[in-house]
């Protein structure tokens, strides 16, 4: 298992894909094009993300082919170098992937060794569910269930803080309703401008934030790059 779970595709101030293409280039090392399926737009066209992610990816030598073009988007997965999903909606990406059988089809080849990076919904539906996303439910998937290729949920684009004027609930309070009532569950609450690099049985946290770990019955912390994860695998 080769996976790179990015927490958001820009960082304030910068251009789309800026901080990690470095990393996903690192990562993506003698792969030649990647399967990108771009079902989490929603306000813009399918090709128009191929042509953004295109953009970027041209530095780093990597052509984008997206799923949206294929007949048999199925064995277009089973035929990829590496995978590659994007973010936007975590409801429209998981209804779409569902749909096309692609949940099942990607988890397949993840557990075959095949590069998978994603951002943001990206990294939402490689989780067990997308229950942790922060999305609004546009569209209706056939259920919550995701890829399942770790077994802890992601919270991307985790924030501490609680805007003056702000009397809803806080990103925190959110997830520990989600524990409450998935007991079993480790969730991690992934700060901007950081990824996870899985990698068969290790992971590491890259970035210069440290990530929060919510579990139902342990007080919640915090861990830094350089830390042990191995407790969430």
């Amino acid at each position: 298992m080769n996976l790179l779970l990015i927490s958001n595709s820009t960082n304030a101030g910068e251009e789309y894909l800026q901080y990690p293409i470095q990393q996903i280039g690192k990562f993506l090392e003698g792969v030649s094009e990647v399967v990108f399926i771009p079902y989490a737009a929603v306000t813009f066209s399918y090709a128009a993300y191929e042509a953004k992610v295109q953009n970027r990816f041209n530095e780093i030598g990597v052509k984008v082919r997206s799923i949206h073009r294929a007949a048999n988007p199925r064995h277009m997965i089973r035929n990829a170098q590496a995978i590659c999903v994007g973010g936007g909606n975590t409801f429209a990406l998981a209804k779409k992937m569902q749909e096309q059988g692609l949940m099942q089809a990607i988890r397949k080849k993840i557990a075959e060794g095949t590069p998978y990076v994603g951002w943001s919904a990206g990294s939402n539906v490689c989780c067990p569910t997308i229950c942790t996303t922060n999305d609004m439910p546009i569209v209706q998937p056939e259920s919550f269930k995701a890829i399942g290729a770790v077994k802890f949920q992601i919270n991307p684009h985790y924030l501490d803080a609680n805007p003056e004027g702000h009397a809803g609930e806080t990103r925190e309070q959110r997830i520990l309703e989600y524990i409450e009532a998935n007991p079993r569950r480790w969730v991690v609450g992934l700060r901007e401008g950081c990824m996870l690099h899985v990698e068969g049985e290790k992971m590491e946290l890259i970035g210069s934030r440290p990530m929060r770990i919510f579990k139902k019955g342990v007080e919640t912390y915090e861990v830094k790059a350089g830390d042990d994860l191995g407790f969430l695998m």
